[in-house]
């Protein structure tokens, strides 16, 4: 059984830092697998923010610059790290692992298992 478990949201001020943790168990290893971070706000669609497969790392336009998306692959965790967060930011924040690949790194449709998310607010 897959499970990505999110943790570290919370509400900052704008300006600020969060630091997002997944730690993946199962059949999920981030060593070998995608794995990617998503975000959805209020009334928009699901969109990914960070990914990182075997083929290198990518960011939305967005948030590149002031997230950096990393693993500790013998915790079999990957982590989000954001700075710099601005009041656009405030989003729940999914984890996600693709089996094994995502060819398309930031599209969701490349992602079969997902946590449960984790709420960022920021505020002015």
């Amino acid at each position: 059984q897959v499970q990505l478990v999110e943790s570290g949201g919370g509400s900052v001020q704008a300006g600020g830092s969060l630091r997002l943790s997944c730690a993946a168990s199962g059949y999920i290893y981030t060593g070998s697998n995608s794995m990617g971070w998503f975000r959805q706000a209020p009334g928009k669609e699901r969109e990914g923010v960070a990914s990182i497969t075997s083929s290198g790392v990518y960011y939305s336009d967005s948030v590149k610059g002031r997230f950096t998306i990393s693993l500790d692959n013998p915790k079999n965790t990957v982590y989000l790290q954001m700075n710099s967060l601005k009041l656009e930011d405030t989003a729940m924040y999914y984890c996600a692992a693709a089996v094994p690949v995502a060819r398309v790194p930031l599209s969701r449709m490349e992602y079969r298992y997902w946590g449960q998310g984790t709420q960022v607010t920021v505020s002015s």
